[in-house]
């Protein structure tokens, strides 16, 4: 694949219940140095760290101090008002599944210039967003629904939302690659760089970043085996108890525009059929210069990570990853 779409280096995971564990990489982690890229180095995991923030929003609801089906207006009173938005008609559900019927902060941003390193409060984020007017279909992916999420956290538990993660998914995993960066610019320990080919053929290396901007829908810094052990225990039912996770994959249709073709989304979770038969349960996410595509098949439980250091180039690039993915979780087990 890194030589079908120029892409500088990917690297991926498998996690077989029968067979074990199997990993690959091509490519390169730094463009400057011919650094090989690796399963283990770390990278922006972008909008996978929804999933994560969903998790502990259900396990909030699971110990009775979240009620999905309740107004954001509960747990944060004025946050929602103006521009014809109503907090009293938004609720927690509808804030994770992406149908709340709010607009997008990071639209409001003409270049990432404007925010690659501006630290941003949520709720700078959340008023930004309000200017939008309201998305015309009943399903629209926005990351603000996340950085409310966020907040419905930290008022609940007097925490920070990366405290409240750390506490409740990544100490209790052992994920000693997965942390939250705050308004750090680098990436802790060994890590791939993040690229964007330009239209005119060369190379930006955008991975200094402050994620701020991105908060509790995408701020995570993780690598391939800590994601595969993430969803591997949320969809095992080490996270969540059974009823919170059958919430979590109550679906409806999604928009393939904003997300791809034939998926379906929970609460923080995504739905794909696949062709092999069953379906993979999991996230995509993005971040300026990284990629990274994760889930579970069911029923065979096999798990997938895939990292990429450049951000795809184009729709057909992004449905190659895709198209790994499948391949991944419906190829023979050795």
């Amino acid at each position: 694949m890194t030589g079908v779409h120029g892409l500088t280096g990917a690297a991926v995971r498998v996690d077989d219940p029968r067979c074990g564990t199997w990993t690959h990489a091509s490519g390169v982690a730094d463009r400057r140095t011919g650094r090989p890229m690796s399963a283990g180095l770390r990278g922006r995991i972008g909008s996978i760290t929804k999933t994560f923030t969903a998790t502990t929003v259900l396990a909030l609801a699971a110990e009775g101090r979240v009620r999905l089906d309740a107004p954001v207006e509960r747990y944060l009173p004025g946050l929602l008002d103006g521009n014809g938005y109503d907090g009293r008609k938004i609720t927690v559900r509808s804030l994770l599944r992406h149908t709340s019927g709010l607009p997008d902060h990071m639209d409001t941003f003409k270049t990432i210039d404007d925010f690659r390193f501006r630290h941003f409060e949520p709720e700078e984020l959340v008023a930004r967003a309000l200017t939008l007017s309201a998305p015309e279909p009943d399903w629209y992916y926005s990351t603000t629904n996340y950085v409310i999420a966020g907040l419905i956290v930290e008022k609940v538990t007097g925490h920070a939302v990366e405290d409240e993660v750390s506490k409740r998914i990544i100490r209790p995993l052992r994920l000693r690659d997965t942390y939250w960066p705050g308004d750090e610019t680098w990436i802790r320990g060994p890590h791939a760089r993040g690229y964007v080919r330009e239209t005119d053929g060369t190379y930006t290396d955008y991975t200094a970043f402050n994620v701020s901007a991105a908060g509790a829908g995408g701020a995570l810094i993780s690598n391939p085996r800590d994601v595969s052990t993430f969803f591997g225990a949320l969809m095992g039912g080490r996270l969540l108890p059974p009823a919170m996770l059958a919430e979590m994959k109550r679906t409806v249709a999604a928009d393939p525009d904003r997300l791809w073709e034939n998926a379906r989304y929970g609460l923080g979770l995504a739905r794909t059929e696949l062709r092999c038969g069953g379906a993979w349960w999991g996230h995509v996410g993005g971040s300026e210069g990284y990629t990274t595509i994760s889930g579970v098949a069911a029923p065979s439980g096999r798990r997938v990570a895939v990292a990429f250091n450049q951000s795809p180039p184009n729709r057909e690039a992004i449905n190659d990853e895709l198209e790994l993915v499948q391949t991944a979780l419906c190829g023979e087990a050795a």
